[in-house]
């Protein structure tokens, strides 16, 4: 009867205000889930894992039980840091790689399958500050799995555009769980319409009765083992139990008085704040609008060309963090910032798929959550009989040994997903994303610019047109991207590509805390089917 994709007025919405906690997220029912959580006396810790668990089900086409997961957690007056991203399994190997004829890890299949985070990040953010059982913090997640639910818009365009493509590149027999979980009917659910997996429920329902053991070594650690051996995969039962998440301390950059957090690496977030520490060598209140948005590329530019080259497990990185965010290096790379585009030299950037959710309460706690399989399902691998689907991490990994980032067993990789977290003069203002792949620090650099230098409210600092870098002199810009800016920065060098649809510029979520009220200003992504569910 209708077409939900077709939204042919502009769209725009106001922020959300709340005063006992928030919840944003870019499905519905995943926000209503941990606002559920909540109510039930949960704290933003639970609330946030509720959201994530319930995020596998209902949005299944940007992650997964198979996912890795970052966090930043602000409780008791300090920030925490969860890094649950996975490692490469100890069988494989740039030669092993190399010897089944790929230049390069595939996208696809059990090559670039890592051991996943996500169900170690729950649990581990459970144990340290929540407030309530796992399995009742799991509870919705597991019921919309076993039930069912209606499928959203944005999720069943995804999709969609996933089946189509798996059709016609999926043969092997290790990729028929796939279909038999995600297409049973030979297709992809529309909007609407409903979806259930008992499968995921049994797998959700195991990993909060056992606190994530079972996944890591219990049962659905030996179906992982059994199906990677029987396929020729390389991860193993043994690399799951030696898995273990990582607290570690968020880093920053002091941008126009506030501070912009994100993880160390292995995550990017590095580039986001690389790009603000060199934005801040510029006055933008002085600048016009072309003169800032030029500026702003040219940052990201500068950030992912050093981002790429030093990037990796931290174990094998030696002070580069410090360097790079030092105020002389900025100072240095700023001067290369002319009136002219530059072209830095990293390789080109692919699409990813990701979660990003926020959540806050009246006691003050916030979290900055994200997990992802990357590249949509990840690496179309499905675990037979358990709805677990597998990431696909490891095609970030350099065949080159030369290269910072090379695959060695047991690594982590450079890594796409950050969550971002602000304060000021110590105190907290919130937590903020915008999900993505590589269009991630973009976002985070656009979105912090327009919340601190345009001053704009959360909402209105998503809605806002985005551009995206994508490689040289490249960038492309949403469809509603002012045509006579376009025009401006193509005449400063810039090669401007106009997209058709919003679906690579990412999905951002922020909660800002009044300092003097406490109350609670949300925005959501109006590129998705995101919403605020407030209290």
């Amino acid at each position: 009867m209708f077409d939900y994709h077709f939204n042919p007025f502009p769209q725009s919405r106001n922020s959300i205000f709340a005063k006992r906690g928030m919840v944003a997220t870019a499905q519905p029912l995943a926000a209503q889930a941990g606002l559920d959580i909540l109510k039930d006396g949960g704290n933003a810790i639970d609330a946030a894992i509720a959201t994530a668990a319930c995020l596998t089900v209902v949005e299944p086409t940007s992650n997964g039980i198979g996912s890795d997961a970052f966090a930043i957690i602000w409780t008791k007056g300090k920030l925490h840091g969860l890094n649950a991203s996975g490692v490469a399994p100890q069988g494989i190997s740039i030669e092993a790689i190399r010897a089944r004829g790929f230049d390069t890890i595939p996208a696809h299949g059990l090559e670039p399958v890592m051991v996943p985070g996500a169900p170690a990040a729950w649990a581990e953010c459970s144990r340290k500050f929540g407030r309530l059982p796992l399995k009742d913090v799991l509870r919705p997640a597991i019921e919309y799995a076993e039930q069912g639910f209606p499928v959203s818009p944005v999720v069943a365009k995804n999709w969609r555009h996933a089946f189509d493509e798996y059709k016609q590149i999926f043969h092997d027999p290790m990729y028929a769980p796939w279909f038999d979980i995600f297409a049973p009917d030979d297709r992809a659910p529309e909007a609407g319409e409903i979806w259930r997996s008992p499968d995921h429920a049994r797998s959700l329902r195991a990993i909060a009765a056992s606190n994530a053991e079972a996944f890591y070594q219990g049962e659905l650690a030996d179906q992982i083992d059994t199906f990677s051996r029987a396929h020729g995969g390389f991860i193993r039962k043994s690399d799951l139990e030696q898995y273990r998440p990582q607290w570690v301390d968020p880093i920053s950059v002091n941008y126009r008085g506030y501070e912009v957090w994100e993880l160390p690496p292995n995550g990017q977030g590095l580039v986001a704040l690389l790009g603000l520490t060199i934005l801040k060598q510029f006055d933008l209140k002085n600048e016009d609008l072309i003169d800032t948005y030029h500026k702003q590329i040219e940052a990201i530019k500068l950030a992912f060309s050093d981002g790429k080259s030093y990037i990796t497990d931290p174990r094998d990185m030696g002070d580069e963090t410090k360097q790079l965010l030092s105020e002389q290096y900025a100072a240095l790379r700023a001067k290369q910032i002319g009136r002219l585009a530059i072209t830095p030299e990293p390789g080109r950037l692919p699409k990813g798929g990701t979660v990003y959710l926020a959540t806050a309460d009246d006691e003050g706690n916030m979290v900055s959550f994200i997990q992802s399989n990357f590249m949509g399902f990840g690496s179309g691998i499905v675990i037979p009989g358990t709805g677990i689907s597998m990431q696909n991490r490891g095609y970030t990994f350099s065949l080159n040994p030369k290269d910072a980032n090379s695959l060695a067993p047991g690594k982590k990789t450079y890594h796409t997903i950050i969550p971002g977290f602000l304060t000021q003069n110590g105190q907290p203002i919130g937590p903020f994303g915008v999900m993505g792949g590589y269009m991630q620090p973009q976002g985070h650099l656009q979105v912090v610019s327009r919340l601190i230098d345009e001053h704009l409210h959360p909402q209105a600092a998503l809605d806002a047109p985005r551009w995206q870098w994508i490689e040289n002199k490249t960038v492309m810009v949403e469809p509603e991207f002012p045509n006579a800016l376009a025009q401006a920065l193509a005449r400063r060098g810039h090669d401007i590509r106009i997209a058709l649809d919003t679906g690579s510029f990412g999905r951002g979520q922020i909660i800002w805390r009044d300092a003097k009220t406490g109350t609670l200003a949300g925005g959501t992504e109006s590129r998705a089917d995101g919403i605020i569910s407030a209290w």
